[in-house]
């Protein structure tokens, strides 16, 4: 039995009420989803919400239903003391950490998923025994954890325990990696998103055991415990897309947690400071960026694109393009299969992009793999991803971390040309099962900035996918520190449009992001 206080700790310092600031959801993508995407809420989608208990009683665990805008009769409330429907009620108490994750998740005012079918909200002690120990399954497809373990049992049992359920059930779970120092379970486990807060304090990895890339992904809201529960909306809103087709007919594939935490790391938006190597694949502090769903959503709407070739080669040996001239149908987009290698072979999925000149001469690019520890293994198989020019057979980038399950690539210039994504299984010592699942996301994209002129005004425009970025302006010739974001900016059939005089001088504007 796991001591409560030793066992589960809040993310933040207590407070009366809650605050959610109105751009949350402007930032994380979802207003501007919401403004193109029809009917897209979560709806369909059955959450979980384990709480930390505030008290030494174990009963304030509990959301309030009104606190967050819903009826009761969205919620089951389980704990050790019992189930109940209705609240109150006797298994436990309301929580005002409870209520400020549901309202960031879920509340009908400012939540990212207002529209979820159904909130299952457990006790978290209760949770972590009964449900992930136990492996014991449950109804919900989504699960967000605002807390950490300390103490008995090790990190590594409650670590283990996490990445068995979800490679056994497929449930996707977000969990807060701490508001400092180290990263905490269960967001330090292969298979779930650990996600940190940006703009305010976080836990900053590598792990401690093995110097994984953690967090996963970052959001706004003050404290990890706040930011969780947004990349869980944004998660439920992929799902509820998947299930209704927006990714393409295999919907099994399109809802597969791998799936879905692939296309949120590859939609996010990279902070200023963000930086990676080849062997570390994500930043130590912002993960793949500040989630961004309009992103994700876009990349995941372009459909499941197979790889068109696929290769062996000796392990270790050179594995440049083959001769294959087919490309995928667009240079955005995702893939869900499988690799098999043999014992002293590596196997090689060949995705091959063409990048037109007339669409730009330099292109943003973006690549995420994902993969999980399977059932009841200690460590992960080894796979790698690349990008190759097939015109020269020069590499041009490498994620090749030998601990990590995710492997990530971001280029801010190619040229125009063909390319060679890869996604490589590793043989011989590094293949712990012949066979290994992921799910892939891809983007390429060229800026585009371009001006009308209408009488007297001059109409700036850009498309609003990829999302993230800024028009910034200057009068006449100043520092470059003299940028200014502009306001005012409105959405015209898929393009963000700002109109000015021309009447007032001279002015200069970029689009940054």
């Amino acid at each position: 039995m796991l001591a409560v206080q030793r066992t589960v700790a809040l993310l933040v310092c207590f407070f009366s009420g809650y605050t959610v600031w109105a751009t949350d959801l402007d930032t994380i993508g979802v207003t501007l989803l919401r403004t193109t995407v029809a009917n897209l809420n979560g709806s369909g989608i059955r959450v979980a919400q384990p709480e930390a208990e505030l008290d030494t009683n174990g009963l304030q665990w509990e959301v309030n239903p009104a606190s967050v805008g819903q009826s009761p009769g969205l919620f089951t409330w389980v704990s050790t003391n019992g189930t109940s429907a209705n609240f109150p009620n006797n298994v436990g108490a309301e929580s005002g950490h409870a209520d400020a994750v549901g309202y960031n998740f879920y509340g009908t005012s400012a939540g990212a998923a207002p529209g979820v079918q159904h909130v299952d909200n457990y006790q978290a002690d209760y949770f972590y025994e009964t449900i992930v120990a136990g492996k014991v399954a449950i109804p919900a497809r989504l699960v967000n954890q605002s807390f950490i373990t300390t103490g008995d049992p090790p990190d590594q049992e409650v670590q283990q325990a996490y990445d068995d359920y979800i490679a056994q059930y497929g449930t996707l779970f977000c969990s807060s990696v701490g508001n400092g120092g180290q990263v905490y379970p269960p967001a330090t486990c292969y298979n779930g998103i650990g996600v940190g807060v940006y703009g305010a304090s976080s836990s900053i990895g590598p792990t401690l055991d093995d110097g994984r890339s953690k967090p996963d992904i970052v959001a706004p809201g003050g404290a990890t415990s706040f930011s969780a529960p947004y990349v869980s909306g944004a998660a439920a809103l992929l799902l509820q897309a998947a299930a209704r087709g927006d990714g393409g007919a295999d919907t099994n594939a399109a809802s597969d947690s791998r799936t879905i935490k692939a296309l949120l790391l590859n939609g996010a938006v990279k902070p200023s400071t963000w930086t990676h190597t080849y062997s570390a694949p994500l930043d130590k502090m912002y993960g793949a960026g500040l989630v961004n769903v309009f992103n994700s959503y876009q990349q995941f709407a372009k459909g499941q694109q197979p790889a068109n070739d696929t290769s062996l080669v000796a392990t270790g040996a050179a594995h440049l393009p083959t001769g294959n001239p087919n490309n995928v149908s667009s240079p955005s987009g995702w893939d869900f299969r499988a690799l098999t290698n043999t014992p002293s072979q590596d196997v090689v999925n060949h995705y091959y992009l063409n990048l037109p000149a007339s669409s730009g001469s330099s292109f943003v690019f973006t690549a995420t793999l994902v993969w999980e520890k399977q059932l009841g293994l200690t460590n992960i198989n080894d796979l790698d991803l690349f990008l190759y020019d097939t015109i020269s057979g020069a590499l041009m980038a490498s994620s090749i971390s030998t601990v990590d399950n995710v492997e990530h690539l971001y280029l801010t210039q190619i040229p125009a040309g063909r390319y060679d994504l890869q996604v490589l299984k590793n043989g011989a010592a590094k293949s712990l099962t012949p066979s290994e699942t992921y799910a892939l996301a891809f983007e390429a994209f060229a800026p585009q900035l371009s001006l009308n002129h209408m009488a007297s005004n001059a109409v700036i425009s850009w498309p609003v996918y990829p999302a993230g970025f800024s028009l910034e302006s200057i009068p006449g010739f100043r520092p470059s520190n003299s940028w200014a974001t502009v306001t005012n900016v409105l959405i015209t059939n898929n393009l963000n449009q700002y109109t000015v005089s021309t009447v007032y001088g001279l002015s200069f504007y970029r689009l940054k992001r």
